[in-house]
């Protein structure tokens, strides 16, 4: 007789404050290409963390190495107080979900199943996973093509249906890689405001971002890489300064308050005038 292992619990509510995962002085290789270099980043409970830095600086290989999906070289990433290898795929499933850059499917499901997928790590009623799922499709605005193939939706449509599969999965870390790319204005607007929601129910969010603008205007803390290391550290208000910013991506940046709101604006330095 085969005995069947009890399905994993998810972890107790946390904190505002508590470190859900944390890098320390991690290193990281692709193949024989070192990529991070002593890297340490905590990720707290009701925080949204911005990723920020040009491209190659690691933002992508620091995400994927705090969901356990890539191993360290050396140092340590530990998820919920343990080394990310001591937990299970199931455990893992029930405390951090993966948001990754492009998101693809072999078969046709249709939209309702792909964001029913989230729901797989849960031992959780029928009646449980269908509140979940309607939430999440809300929540992201794809309810109305529910039943329509995964395959069949525009890139954006595709981007949004993977936030609601990490969703409906109601992990307290979310872990998303470029999650606005592929997005219109209104619909990164969404997102970003989606990452606020779930920081303020308690959850962590880090989020890797392109758009400094929407890492200053949503993100409690940004960690700025360059070249495999974290240039900086902290609220966006305090690290994000022209100087700094103009040497990480080597182009000169301006950092100026709203006029009418004071918020803070980054924008690349520009010179049209040797255009005309």
């Amino acid at each position: 007789m085969r005995l069947l292992r009890p399905h994993p619990a998810p972890p107790p509510a946390a904190n505002p404050g508590d470190t859900l995962a944390e890098a320390q002085d991690l290193h990281v290789h692709l193949g024989p290409r070192p990529v991070l270099h002593g890297v340490s980043v905590p990720v707290r409970a009701g925080e949204v963390l911005a990723l920020v830095g040009p491209n190659g600086a690691g933002k992508s290989t620091l995400l994927s190495a705090l969901a356990a999906d890539l191993p360290a070289a050396e140092g340590v990433v530990r998820i919920h107080g343990r080394p990310a290898t001591d937990w299970s795929a199931g455990e893992l499933a029930l405390r951090r979900a993966v948001l990754p850059q492009s998101a693809t499917l072999s078969f046709p499901f249709p939209v309702e199943d792909v964001v029913r997928m989230g729901r797989a790590p849960h031992a959780s009623s029928p009646a449980e996973d269908d509140l979940a799922v309607a939430e999440a499709m809300a929540a992201t605005e794809v309810t109305d093509f529910a039943v329509r193939p995964f395959s069949a939706l525009s890139g954006g449509e595709r981007a949004r249906v993977a936030l609601a599969r990490v969703l409906a999965q109601r992990a307290p870390l979310l872990l998303l890689d470029e999650p606005t790319a592929a997005l219109d204005l209104r619909h990164q607007e969404l997102v970003l405001r989606l990452c606020r929601e779930r920081a303020r129910a308690g959850d962590a969010v880090v989020v890797v971002l392109h758009d400094l603008g929407l890492a200053a205007a949503y993100a409690h803390r940004v960690a700025i890489l360059r070249a495999g290391r974290v240039a900086a550290d902290g609220p966006p208000a305090e690290v994000f300064t022209e100087r700094l910013l103009s040497e990480v991506y080597d182009q000169p940046v301006e950092v100026l308050p709203h006029p009418r709101t004071g918020d803070l604006l980054v924008a690349p330095r520009r010179n049209l005038l040797t255009f005309l």
